[in-house]
């Protein structure tokens, strides 16, 4: 019994894996034409939906990158003119990411394709299952994030 659930766990977290995998490629796919990395759109979305500026490492840990790619990542968005770093007021050695009027543009462009790719593809997905499967993921996530925080370095 022990390996039937085992192989039902390694295959739940290979299709979570998997699915979570596919949907941000196909997205990536569809913003194309913008001209930015993954990296990028998915950080100007990041910051835009933060609701106040995130300093450089919150806002790599959010994209899930390393500290190191997000901060030549944050320098072609600085170069793009869609964001600027910003001095943290409660500490100066702190570098606060904030979106320009043309970040925010693009984060318009972002969400536009963003929300049809998701309509699209959760169109013939029952409401009830989909609540499921939200309340199910997020209860995951929690204790997934709850784990990290735990785990010895």
């Amino acid at each position: 019994m022990a390996s039937n659930s085992n192989t039902l766990e390694e295959h739940f977290s290979s299709a979570l894996h998997n699915t979570a995998r596919a949907w941000k490629l196909a997205v990536d796919r569809r913003l194309k034409y913008l001209g930015l990395s993954q990296a990028s759109w998915t950080a100007i979305a990041i910051a835009a939906k933060a609701g106040e500026p995130l300093s450089q490492i919150e806002l790599a840990n959010r994209v899930g990158i390393e500290a190191a790619t997000m901060v030549a990542t944050i320098d072609r968005l600085v170069k793009a003119e869609l964001v600027v770093r910003e001095p943290s007021p409660l500490d100066r050695r702190v570098k606060l990411v904030v979106l320009t009027k043309a970040g925010h543009q693009l984060y318009a462009k972002v969400k536009a394709e963003a929300d049809a790719f998701r309509k699209e593809l959760l169109a013939n997905v029952d409401k009830q299952q989909l609540t499921a499967a939200v309340k199910f993921l997020e209860h995951l996530q929690a204790v997934a994030e709850a784990a990290a925080c735990d785990a010895k370095p």
